[in-house]
């Protein structure tokens, strides 16, 4: 009997709503439903062009390491109903991105664009930020100290010590922080009522003031870095911001909107990925109390503590890719111009790769997660970020006599209690 290749709506559906994400357990139970019996197949959902429900590690893997077949740039790269697309096109003229940075590109201009800060992301290069990077890291260390034994361990700790490490290496004044977290947080929680913009709405961007908002959020962003383009061009320094500002593509300066979109995705992945890892990694420590223990016994587990809290709460949750060419992928019939989501949650749940993928395993080994993509599109910080959780649990982990979850609660917000040295 022929596998049925449409997915029920009951199962598509908490695996593009960004509700069941915060509540976890349908978004796990449908990818598992969809892993044990329809690991590729087709969602037809109204107001949304059909598309495919990527769940396997491996399928993950081919896809994302043939880049000419699968590209980022023809569709919208994050998901987005038919009316959305179509207004963002408007509004560009025909382009369904509203910024265009390596996460939208393919090649020749990806690579072009990759390279030109990837030395300053290569491990042997970034060395050079530890002794900093730990300073931060204690800092936030002595103010969870000072709390008393509870605070929420998301807005007390992992959201400003990653975004403290990028502004500096960005060139952000600390004064500014707080404008480059607010406006992270309105971009990325766009369909966010606690968050977005629209003060309210479930979904922002199902109404044209959803829409116009996050526009305007992105124009704040490129507003701001404008600012800091036109100062680094005249007063040149030795941070990120300089080098983009002055980098060229072809032997001619990078145009506005590209740079722009350069400084976007650096200040906002650059630190709401590491954060929301390093939430995942208390969260898992919380609701696996015998991963806790095992690192204090043993503190040569925090590197993989570290990919297992990449690996648990896989902060980037999708990526679409859509196909160039007619093509076979698990037996089944891609056409040209279908369009393919990414879903590395259910990668990083593969029974087939991971022995009881829903334990929280500081031993975990090999652990080989998709969290920072795979092919071209390898996440340019991954060893920044693995540095930085990596010194934050160095210099916590000592200091924690126990740690326990306030309540059932997620990586969003953390209340925790804890006792510390």
């Amino acid at each position: 009997m022929t596998q049925a290749i449409e997915i029920p709506e009951d199962i598509a559906l908490p695996v593009i709503t960004p509700k069941a994400y915060a509540e976890d357990t349908p978004v796990h139970d449908a990818y598992r439903w969809l892993r044990a019996n329809n690991p590729l197949g087709q969602a037809r959902l109204e107001g949304i062009y059909p598309f495919w429900i990527v769940t396997k590690h491996a399928d993950i893997l081919e896809i994302s390491r043939q880049n000419d077949l699968f590209r980022s740039g023809e569709m919208a790269t994050t998901f987005v109903n038919i009316e959305t697309d179509q207004k963002v096109r408007a509004m560009t003229g025909g382009s369904p991105h509203l910024v265009r940075s390596l996460v939208q590109m393919d090649a020749p201009d990806h690579p072009k664009h990759r390279v030109l800060t990837q030395s300053w992301f290569l491990p042997q290069n970034i060395r050079r930020l530890e002794e900093r990077i730990r300073e931060i890291a204690r800092n936030h260390v002595d103010h969870m100290a000072a709390l008393g034994g509870e605070c929420d361990f998301v807005a007390d700790v992992a959201l400003t010590f990653p975004l403290r490490v990028i502004m500096e290496i960005l060139g952000v004044p600390a004064a500014d922080e707080p404008r480059m977290l607010k406006l992270t947080q309105e971009l990325f929680g766009a369909t966010d009522p606690e968050l977005n913009r629209s003060q309210g709405a479930s979904d922002a961007l199902a109404n044209d003031e959803g829409l116009a908002n996050l526009q305007s959020v992105i124009a704040d962003f490129f507003l701001y870095f404008k600012g800091i383009t036109d100062d680094r061009k005249v007063n040149p320094g030795s941070d990120l911001a300089t080098v983009i500002a002055n980098s060229q593509i072809d032997g001619a300066p990078i145009s506005d909107f590209e740079a722009m979109s350069y400084y976007v995705i650096v200040a906002t992945a650059g630190h709401d990925t590491t954060s929301s890892s390093t939430a995942g990694a208390v969260w898992g420590m919380c609701q696996f109390p015998e991963a806790f223990a095992a690192v204090k016994t043993d503190p040569s587990l925090i590197p993989g503590m570290v990919d297992e809290g990449v690996r648990w709460i896989t902060p980037v949750k999708h990526f679409m890719r859509s196909a160039t060419a007619d093509t076979e992928l698990r037996g089944r019939k891609i056409a040209k111009g279908d369009w393919l989501w990414l879903g590395y949650p259910s990668g990083n749940r593969d029974e087939e790769v991971f022995d009881h993928p829903d334990v929280f395993d500081p031993t975990r080994s090999p652990n080989k997660h998709l969290a920072f993509g795979y092919g071209a599109h390898l996440c340019l910080g991954q060893h920044l970020a693995k540095m930085e959780m990596r010194i934050l649990f160095e210099e916590l982990m000592p200091r924690l006599k126990s740690l326990e979850a306030a309540f059932v609660s997620g990586p969003k917000h953390l209340p925790i209690r804890y006792q510390m040295a």
